[in-house]
């Protein structure tokens, strides 16, 4: 299959197309911006009660004229350029294929190695979001604003957080298992790209707890355990920019002067380059992503959350082998102690977090709500520091291809480090109401991970989704989810290139993510919680129709609280949705005809979490069979806080190859 790396298949339709559409964009600018002038948000709103002397309301006063005369004037222009735009779409492809040519320009793919399906397997990193970006006045009836400004700090957060050092520290005494002010100081300064894998024998600094100590440290507070998975606890093969260092627990914990000039020089070797200078210097325009202490979320501030520096693994007991995962900050020589973030549960195989991050080393990115084509431009842009693949500007226009006039795209978008063999994208023909004017839908992509040692090729299946989201229409929904599953068969089919006979591919992954716009606890979500996809997939965080499991929240922000002081960083926001109460004030909840609707009166009796509406699913029919796929850990991220009103998802799957496995 071609991938399509231009909208047109010429490029006389190509600039016919821009040129229709420098006729119709001053009055779709005019027109968005004259909207949004009396659509506030709720940060906009407080800023104006502080003005005395009422400057804003003087302001659109002597704007909103302007705006209508010049949008009056625009008309007769846009209207020439919407007779050629519209018949245009009919020859318009319907995504677009980025591929990065300098890869020296992107983090992320120089680090990247082929598997060749040896060892203990391999792990892959799987991130979902809808990103709300929208035309700004659009944008505005969920509380967010300046869509150009969020575009580009969303890119940055992403790639920033993707593209941090992992380290892995192995413990190698049962008594030494703390972790000092001098170990982290001592790694936290990543430097060139390295790929390699290096280790560092070295004793650590004994402390009381296995709690870091920052400098605006108070109590500790200890981090609960589980035991180890891993065995002898040995990387997986392809394990990308990471460090691995040894504690012996000798010396009596003391560290050498070459010792630790041993640890910085190999935490250097691992980490990644640092962000461009453009990305640094930017000064953001809007308070959705001012920088503030204690906002790591861009990983340029002087201070982080403990646990999205270091997480821990210990067994009960004797400790072999201990895994701990250290996901540094480009600068955190200031680190600050919050309260801890994974939580355990003795019956889960898989860690589970709220991070104020997204997952070192992430694989793939599915993006829903990407509506506004120059903002999808700023995103491509800034993600292209670190994933070398991205499909975007998914979808159709005008009335090709569905059965109602489509204004914008399907706002979905979708970044690899791997490359991409297939894509295909299918629109939904049934949308409702202004979800008709999308033309929604589901894109599916196929990529190749690896190969094996006979030449194989080791492939995935990639599907992102955006379902209905008027609420109420839950045959609308269900239907969606029954032509996912057909579009998904029938996409697999059309691009295998594999006999049972004789495979030439071998199918490591079939992953799920996107909006699906309904919860896993709502009385009126019935019908969606028990669609046949929930038997074909599994749901990492989901127990059975209508009850998910304890430490799963909802991804679904209250709009009315993005700008409280409480929750407007990543740190803060991560904080408050650890405490039941935080989650009570800050999430959307599940519906129920049980209790008011009234989002703020709801303190008792609340089903759940909150409403988790973005899905990360996967399974295991119709891959290799010698191979067992098991999810390694599963986060929920404030990275994106003040800039969406969804909290992004990730998920870390292990595939077995059965070899040389304990």
């Amino acid at each position: 299959m071609v991938l399509y790396t231009s909208p047109f298949p010429n490029s006389f339709l190509s600039v016919l197309h821009s040129f229709s559409w420098g006729l119709i964009f001053p009055c779709y600018w005019l027109a968005d911006r004259l909207v949004a002038s009396f659509v506030p948000t709720t940060y906009e709103k407080r800023q104006r009660a502080d003005d005395p002397c009422y400057f804003h309301a003087l302001c659109i006063i002597i704007t909103t004229p302007i705006y209508l005369a010049l949008l009056v004037a625009s008309l007769p222009f846009a209207l020439i350029g919407f007779l050629l735009w519209s018949p245009l779409q009919s020859a318009r492809r319907p995504y677009i294929y980025s591929r990065l040519e300098e890869k020296s320009h992107a983090n992320g793919a120089t680090l990247l190695t082929e598997w060749k399906a040896a060892g203990n397997g391999k792990s892959f990193c799987f991130g979902s979001a809808n990103v709300c970006l929208l035309p700004d006045s659009l944008a505005r009836f969920n509380n967010v604003f300046n869509t150009q400004a969020r575009a580009k700090e969303i890119g940055r957060r992403i790639r920033n957080g993707a593209s941090r050092p992992q380290i892995k520290i192995y413990i190698d005494s049962p008594t030494n298992t703390s972790i000092s002010a001098a170990s982290f100081s001592s790694l936290v300064s990543p430097q060139g790209g390295d790929n390699t894998n290096r280790t560092v024998n070295a004793g650590i600094k004994r402390t009381t707890s296995m709690e870091y100590k920052g400098d605006n440290s108070g109590s500790n507070n200890s981090e609960d355990s589980r035991e180890d998975k891993g065995g002898a606890g040995e990387p997986n093969e392809g394990e990308e920019n990471t460090c691995i260092v040894r504690i012996n627990g000798e010396d009596n914990g003391h560290m050498s002067d070459t010792e630790m000039d041993t640890v910085n020089g190999q935490a250097h070797a691992s980490g990644p380059a640092e962000p461009s200078p453009e990305g640094d210097a930017e000064i953001s325009k809007t308070p959705n992503h001012k920088q503030k202490e204690g906002d790591s979320g861009s990983l340029d501030s002087y201070s982080a959350s403990r646990e999205s520096l270091v997480k821990v693994r210990v067994g009960d007991g004797t400790v072999d082998q201990s895994t701990v995962n250290n996901k540094l900050l480009y600068k955190a020589s200031i680190m600050k102690k919050t309260s801890v973030r994974k939580k355990k549960h003795t019956d889960e195989t898989f860690d589970h977090e709220i991070s104020a991050f997204f997952p070192a080393n992430l694989d793939f990115l599915c993006l829903q709500e990407v509506f506004d084509k120059r903002a999808a431009e700023k995103l491509k842009e800034q993600l292209h520091h670190y994933f070398e693949y991205i499909v975007y500007d998914v979808g159709v226009y005008s009335c090709h291809g569905c059965c109602s006039f489509k204004f914008v795209n399907s706002g979905l978008l979708f970044a690899s480090r791997y490359p991409v063999m297939d894509a295909a994208y299918h629109c939904y023909p049934n949308g409702r109401g202004t979800d008709s004017l999308a033309s929604k839908g589901a894109l599916f992509l196929k990529v190749q991970v690896g190969s094996t040692p006979q030449d194989q090729r080791i492939v995935g299946y990639i599907s992102c989704t955006h379902l209905q989201a008027i609420a109420g229409d839950t045959t609308v929904r269900c239907e969606q989810l029954d032509m996912l599953q057909d579009w998904l068969s029938e996409f697999r089919k059309s691009t295998s290139s594999s006999s049972t006979a004789n495979p030439e591919e071998l199918v490591a992954f079939d992953v799920i993510c996107g909006d699906l716009n309904f919860d896993n606890c709502s009385s009126e979500d019935k019908l969606e919680q028990q669609h046949s996809l929930f038997t074909h997939y599994k749901d990492p965080c989901r127990i059975g129709p209508g009850e998910d499991k304890p430490w799963a929240i909802g991804t679904l922000l209250d709009p009315e609280g993005l700008y409280d002081e409480e929750v407007c960083t990543p740190d803060n926001l991560q904080k408050v949705l650890e405490s039941e109460e935080g989650r009570k004030g800050y999430l959307v909840y599940p519906t129920s005809k049980n209790h008011s609707s009234s989002q703020k009166g709801r303190k008792a009796s609340l089903k759940g979490n909150g409403r988790r509406i973005d899905y990360m699913l996967y399974t295991e029919e119709g891959l290799y069979l010698e191979w067992k796929v098991e999810v390694e850990e599963f986060s929920f991220i404030t990275q994106l806080a003040g800039l969406t009103d969804h909290l992004p998802v990730a998920m870390r799957l292990t595939v077995s190859t059965g070899e040389d496995d304990p």
